[in-house]
Parts: C-alpha cells; sequence; structure tokens
C-alpha cells in the first residue's frame, strides 16, 4: 500500500460510528496495521494482540477433552478467533458480534484475518449481543437451542468498569454470570480479556460460582510509549457436577 492512511470503511451503528482504518507508521517497519474505532474511541489495533491471543490459548489450554464446542463473544479483528481455530481440539467455533458492520468486514474479507476465518468449516459467526445471549434460556447457538459449551472466551468490554456500552454492567455479577454458566457444561472454562490489572473484586465475584479463578497478566512491548504494557485474562471453571446427584 502506497498511502500511510487509509479508511476502509465507516458506518453507522446502535453504539456509534464504527470505523476501520488501514495505515503505516514508517518508524515501526513495513507492514499494515488496522485498527477500529468507535466514535472517537480507539478500540482495538492488529499492533497489539498478545492478549487477545493468550485469551484463547490460555482459555482453552485449560480445557479437558477433545471435539471441544467453543464460543468467542465479540469478533473484533478477529485474533481470538484465529488463535482459537489453531487448537486442533476445537470442533466448533461460534463468534458473537453485535455489531453487522464488524461481521461484513469479515465475510468482505476487509480485514487480514477474514479469509482465514471464512474458510474454516468450524467456525460459524452469530450476529447478536452477547450478553443478552448469555442470560438467555437458549444460550449463543441459534441453531440449537440450549447446547452447552466447553470454553466462552469474551472480549468486548475493557474490563468489568470500564464498559463499551453502561448497560453492559448487569453482566459482571453472580447472577448474569451464574446464568451464563448454565451454557458451560460441567468442567468448562470462562476466560475474559480485560484492558487493566487484576481485579479482586471481580474475581471475588466469579469465586462464588466458578472454581480454580485466577488472573494471568499478559506482558507485551508498546512501540508508542517505549515500554512494557500489561493486559489480563481471567481464567475460572465450572464445578464438575457432583457424580451422586448430577448436579453441577
Amino acid at each position: 500500500m502506497g498511502l500511510l492512511f487509509e479508511q476502509i470503511d465507516s458506518q453507522p451503528s446502535s453504539l456509534g460510528e464504527i470505523t476501520l482504518r488501514r495505515r503505516r507508521i514508517p518508524a515501526l517497519g513495513d507492514r499494515d496495521i488496522y485498527e477500529v474505532k468507535l466514535g472517537e474511541e480507539f478500540l482495538m489495533s492488529s499492533m497489539f494482540v498478545d492478549a487477545e491471543v493468550a485469551l484463547a490459548d490460555l482459555g482453552l489450554d485449560a480445557v479437558d477433552g477433545d471435539e471441544l464446542k467453543v464460543v468467542v463473544g465479540g469478533l473484533g479483528l478477529g485474533y481470538t478467533a484465529e488463535a482459537a481455530l489453531k487448537h486442533e481440539r476445537v470442533s466448533e467455533l461460534l463468534v458473537v458480534e453485535a455489531l453487522d458492520t464488524v461481521i461484513h468486514w469479515h465475510e468482505q474479507e476487509k480485514v487480514p484475518l477474514g479469509k482465514v476465518l471464512n474458510e474454516d468449516s468450524r467456525c460459524r459467526y452469530v450476529l447478536g449481543s452477547f450478553f443478552d445471549l448469555a442470560v438467555s434460556e437458549n444460550g449463543f447457538d441459534p441453531q440449537a437451542p440450549g447446547k452447552v459449551f466447553d470454553a466462552i472466551l469474551l472480549d468486548i468490554d475493557h474490563s468489568p468498569r470500564a464498559l463499551l456500552n453502561d448497560s453492559n454492567a448487569s453482566f459482571y455479577n453472580v447472577e448474569s454470570l451464574g446464568k451464563m454458566a448454565r451454557h458451560l457444561r460441567s468442567g468448562g472454562v470462562f476466560a475474559m480479556w480485560s484492558n487493566e490489572p487484576p481485579d479482586d473484586v471481580f474475581m471475588d465475584v466469579l469465586r462464588e460460582l466458578f472454581t480454580d479463578v485466577d488472573a494471568k497478566v499478559v506482558s507485551f512491548f508498546n512501540p508508542f510509549q517505549n515500554r512494557e504494557s500489561t493486559n489480563t485474562v481471567f481464567l475460572a471453571h465450572k464445578p464438575l457436577a457432583d457424580r451422586a446427584t448430577g448436579v453441577a
């Protein structure tokens, strides 16, 4: 690309104008950088994907078994979904995205990973609110209501407190997380990305529902600040079902 900056697409959405752009920064090398903005807020960049990849790797490494059925909440630029598909044990991946524009970017291959996701028969996009589907009776798969999954990987809000939409706050409590956990199999894993350091208050909420709750700090070099930056991946296991009663 000869241009140092190109706006690829911009569309209205229920959350505000969402924009996909591509640019190059000569000082950082000869490669395209893809960025997404929501209104004036910077959402994501292909420069910083270590934690998005770690979300999939840490979450799936924590799950036992084969033929794993996985949900990714939030499509973004596709890095968590791509990382999940690199795990051969994954047999099915649903990527839940609330904005049809973001799905169209991938379907039309306007983003680098669109082709990768489109060509993998295990991957399917679901248009809808992750948070609404998480607390619903039918769950995440409109083709199979009530289906349970081995892992749910969430990357939407910046943190449990820094939200893209104020209405998302109702998810980060025991009641809503408990409803989401109904869509996990016994022993399944819930993993979540955060831009902030480990959050003890949120971890205490997770401990009311899950076992082996942990927060992994993911470090990566930030060339804009010329120093290490960190994100967090929260991990939590749904308790194993009681073999005598069959109750989780």
